[in-house]
């Protein structure tokens, strides 16, 4: 077996040390990114912002954990807001 590269043998450490498991609701699971994939490819309209670094960064490491492209995370958030289905909540 060829030598693994630091994160190739850091993930299948994580594997075997069983800190994986199977997702429940599978079906629905992919479904949902799916969907995301689909929705990156019909964008039609560009629009550029200006954001805190910090808010950047803190965008980026969600997305990363929802295993979706940052860009998408931002495009799906504001479709949900602008759809009703993301709403503010009072603190």
């Amino acid at each position: 077996m060829s030598k693994l590269k630091k994160d190739e043998q850091e993930l299948l450490d994580s594997v075997e040390a069983g800190e994986w498991r199977t997702i429940s609701h599978r079906e629905e699971e992919v479904s949902r990114y799916q969907e995301y994939a689909s929705a990156t490819f019909k964008k039609n309209r560009r629009i550029n912002i200006r954001i805190s670094s910090k808010d950047l960064n803190a965008l980026q490491k969600r997305a990363l954990r929802e295993g979706i492209p940052y860009q998408t995370l931002v495009s799906s958030v504001l479709h949900k807001f602008v759809s009703g289905q993301l709403t503010e909540i009072d603190a």
